[in-house]
This record gives structure tokens, sequence and C-alpha cells, in this order.
């Protein structure tokens, strides 16, 4: 049965939100034990032309066509946070880090369609650093499902009930030859993907507040990573698709990382990784 459905009237607070979160995350008592059965929706949501141009530019993505294929997860993000931000929810969200995303796009998304988003948390399970869970979100235009993506984060020390997550194969690993791009990651670029994206999370932005939760430096945003790699291979994607990103070692800011591509079955996959090595993302697209 599908969870009840809550409709806003505009785009949650996202400030408010965080306040609210990093308050809750220390008051005494004890949190909900499963995911909220409530999903969060906005209606006839129009896509801002200047907010997807500065997307587009921090992202690497041209300023012209169809929406690229991440941004809808920007659209939704807000209502994750908004169910992630409530005592009712399961985990603190306070240093929650985003481990895996999959996509499925059933076609090219034009930025003029007026767009249904909507959100829900699922399959809360035990992690071996901790505990995990699904944020599920759905962007419909005209009563057709165009988007899907399903955002698994990760909450280190923390638990939950018994049982495997239900994460799947992981997309296969990308090595060896010649990078297809080299990026210089900047200091800031966390504090950048944070303004367009809304994701505020302490560990991006400044190293202080990143060491509070265990990182030595300030982190890059995985979705930001995910974005700079889907954008170096515009024109050769086609509007369906799926794209299934696993998050390996973070990007400390600021870094060098390299972009590796390989054909695969009807698409490509995608490795971004430090020069010594270190995966930090894996990643397979493909058409359909």
């Amino acid at each position: 049965m599908a969870a009840p459905e809550e409709v806003l009237a505009g785009a949650p607070a996202l400030g408010p939100l965080y306040a609210k979160a990093a308050l809750g995350a220390v008051l005494p008592g004890d949190r909900a034990r499963a995911v909220p059965d409530r999903t969060l929706v906005r209606e006839d949501v129009a896509v801002d032309v200047e907010h997807l141009a500065a997307y587009a530019r921090v992202s690497g993505f041209a300023l012209d066509g169809p929406l690229p294929l991440t941004y809808p997860h920007v659209l939704a993000f807000g209502l994750q946070i908004a169910l992630m931000a409530d005592r009712s929810f399961p985990l603190p969200l306070p240093g929650l880090v985003h481990v895996r995303n999959r996509i499925v796009a059933a076609r090219a998304i034009d930025p003029g369609e007026r767009l249904r988003v909507a959100v829900h948390a699922e399959n809360l399970a035990a992690h071996p650093k901790g505990a995990q869970v699904d944020l599920v979100a759905h962007v419909d235009s005209g009563g057709e499902r165009v988007w899907s993506g399903r955002s698994t984060y990760l909450a280190r020390g923390a638990h939950a009930p018994e049982g495997e997550p239900a994460t799947g194969p992981e997309p296969p690993a990308v090595t060896g030859g010649p990078p297809s791009v080299v990026w210089r990651v900047p200091d800031d670029a966390g504090r950048r993907y944070a303004r367009v994206s809304g994701d505020v999370n302490p560990i991006h932005l400044h190293p202080l507040t990143a060491r509070a939760f265990g990182f030595p430096r300030a982190i890059a945003h995985g979705m930001w990573t995910a974005a700079r790699a889907v954008a170096a291979l515009q024109g050769r994607l086609p509007g369906a698709a799926t794209f299934d990103v696993v998050f390996g070692k973070p990007v400390l800011l600021p870094s060098t990382v390299e972009l590796r591509t390989r054909p695969v079955a009807d698409g490509w996959g995608l490795s971004v990784a430090a020069r010594s090595g270190a995966e930090h993302l894996r990643a397979v697209v493909r058409a359909g």
C-alpha cells in the first residue's frame, strides 16, 4: 500500500530544516525505529531557467536542450530533507553520507514541462558501518512517469533492523588506460554546489565542520561528482537512460581527480579516481 501523500504548497525552506535536524540530533530521546509512512509531494513544479543554468555551469552541462539526467534529483532533494529532518525519521540527518544513486529516465524532459515530484523513504537496513536507508523520488509529467531516482544514505554508527540492505550488484570497475578527463576540484566546490542544490550538509562546506563528522577536510558532494561524470558524455546518451552510481572514497577538497570511461553494452562505464588510484565513484549509464 502506498504511503499517504502530503502535498506541499511550495519548495521547503532548507535552512530551517537543517537547523531543526541539528537540534533534533542532540535532543534526548529515542528516534523512530522505522521510516515514516509519508510521501511528500509538490504539484505543478516549473523549472526555474536561471537555477537550471546555474546547475549546468557548476556541473559541466551544456546550457541548452533537455534537463540533464541528474537535474531532477535537485528538484526532489528538498522533499528528501523535509522527510529526513523530522524526528519521525529513524536516522539523524547531520553527517548522513550519500553512498549510492540509481536513476531511471523514461525519456528526455523539456525544461518547459510542468512536473509532479514525490518522495518517500524505504529499505531501512543494517550496514557494516551503521545503518542505511533509501529515499525514492518519482517525477511525473502529464500523468506520465518520466524520471525516478533512488538515493541510498549511510549513517555511520547508527542502528537499524538486522538484515542485508537491498543494494543489488555494483557497476563494474573501469581501470587502466589514460584518463578521459582530469579535473582540478577547488576547495570551494562543495560550497558552490551547495548554493545550487540546497545540500548544505556541513561535511561539504568547511574543513572544521567536516572534521566534526570524521573527515579530515570538506568533501565534494557525490551527486556533483556524478553529474560531472555524466556531463562528460553529453551527446552520446539517449533521452531514455538508466544510471547507477556507487560512491567510494570521498573527494577531499581540494583534489585532482581523473575520469575514465569505457564502452559497455548499450552505454558507458565510468570511474572517477584519485591519481593514487583510490576510487571515488564507479558508475554505469545505459540506454533505456
